[in-house]
């Protein structure tokens, strides 16, 4: 039984998705053929989640008697009813393969219907459910942005060759090419805030899905809904990570989701866009708005569902030029505990939205002051583990640095 005594299959599998209002938990779960992506919705389901089935529901919106159906026998002649009045999809599919406008059409008639149901559907979860949309094709219909978190089983190609063999009979042949018309693993894995290695036996991996579900899904789950932010007290730094640029464009679509139609400025900002620069292990996000009047009321509210609640009270930077008054601006942070991040949002043209880019610039420029402050970073992180302590210490540093910076900018012709 599903947390708050709910358990259904629902499904999201047109592109665009569905923006859900509130504190709903929204995991997207995906995996090439014969990854054992099934075993992970099923040790989940166990656990308590709420099953997000995208195939059922494409099935539902157009069996007998449905008008989704009735569209399709209208477009495509009664040639793809089977002799129950069913869908013969083998029939269907020798239509559309290969035939692009034909595929459109199709696709025009039930991904509206699959939004539609997967709304009314999962408006229908407990408000503390954590719905886990098992999509096969998450990837290649662009789906990611979509949910708070996105999880990706991955198996070697000879182990799903031969799982496809063992347990649905099928031919080499036939399994290389539905593996090859998939998404690659490449593609996948930049997809994937959680990748779940299935290689080795299944209690491996009930043992790896009990440990995402116990210490990332529930707390998740309970701070957005509860609209908490994680945030670390000690400063741990962290050596570069290659990963962190791939880390902030999921997270940057993440966001530009939440937000759409709006169609705001995001960079990637902060110690993790600089390469080889240590830091601590969060995400330095900005989001540039006209006004910062802007930034409240609805902004705050969307950024918060999509699992990037504000920080408690006024927040502001350290001006780095006399005179200039307080920059300010407002903080979000992460609800998700494994992935925390900073997102400050700046009024457009604003000292600290200037400086914030400049920083990052000069710092991926100068070496030399790069290794000045990995230095300090090292020094201050071991004499002053506190973040608050840590943060207040920099700022010398900086203040000199805005100096060098405004020099290199100006010698360079650097525009924001």
């Amino acid at each position: 039984m599903a947390r708050g005594g709910l358990v259904a299959r629902v499904g999201l599998c047109a592109p665009g998705g569905i923006r859900l209002t509130g504190a709903v938990l929204m995991v997207g779960l995906t995996g090439g053929i014969g990854s054992g992506k099934s075993a992970v919705a099923t040790r989940l389901v166990e656990r308590g989640a709420m099953l997000v089935d995208s195939d059922r529901v494409a099935r539902e919106v157009v069996a007998p008697g449905t008008p989704g159906l009735a569209e399709i026998v209208e477009t495509f002649s009664g040639r793809v009813l089977a002799a129950d009045g069913s869908l013969d999809r083998a029939a269907l599919g020798a239509i559309v393969f290969g035939d692009e406008a034909a595929r459109r059409r199709l696709e025009a008639i039930t991904h509206p219907r699959v939004r539609a149901r997967s709304v009314e559907l999962a408006a229908a979860a407990a408000p503390d459910a954590i719905v886990v949309n098992d999509v096969p094709l998450l990837v290649e219909v662009g789906l990611a942005p979509t949910y708070h978190l996105v999880v990706v089983v991955q198996t070697a190609v000879s182990t799903r060759l031969a799982r496809l063999a063992r347990d649905r009979g099928m031919d080499r042949a036939e399994a290389e090419r539905r593996i090859a018309a998939q998404a690659d693993d490449a593609r996948r894995s930049a997809a994937a805030d959680v990748l779940l290695t299935n290689d080795g036996a299944l209690a491996e991996l009930h043992a790896a899905v009990d440990a995402l579900w116990r210490d990332r899904l529930l707390p998740y789950e309970r701070n957005v809904r509860e609209r908490r932010v994680v945030r670390a007290k000690r400063v741990e730094l962290t050596e570069p990570d290659p990963t962190w640029p791939q880390q902030y464009v999921r997270l940057a679509a993440r966001i530009r989701h939440a937000l759409a139609p709006m169609d705001l400025r995001l960079d990637h900002i902060g110690s993790t866009a600089v390469p080889g620069l240590a830091a601590t292990d969060a995400i330095d996000i900005q989001l540039t708005v006209p006004t910062l009047a802007d930034a409240d009321g609805p902004l705050a509210e969307r950024l918060a569902d999509a699992g990037f609640p504000r920080v408690p009270q006024e927040r502001w930077d350290g001006p780095r030029s006399a005179g200039s008054g307080r920059w300010e601006k407002r903080l979000h942070g992460s609800a998700d505990p494994g992935r925390p991040v900073n997102l400050h949002i700046r009024e457009a043209g604003s000292p600290g939205w200037r400086y914030a880019l400049l920083t990052r610039d000069h710092l991926r420029a100068d070496p030399d002051q790069r290794a000045a402050y990995l230095l300090l970073k090292r020094e201050l992180a071991a004499s002053a583990p506190d973040s608050a302590t840590y943060t207040t210490a920099k700022d010398p540093w900086f203040d000199e640095e805005h100096l060098r910076a405004e020099e290199w900018a100006a010698r360079t012709g650097w525009r924001p």
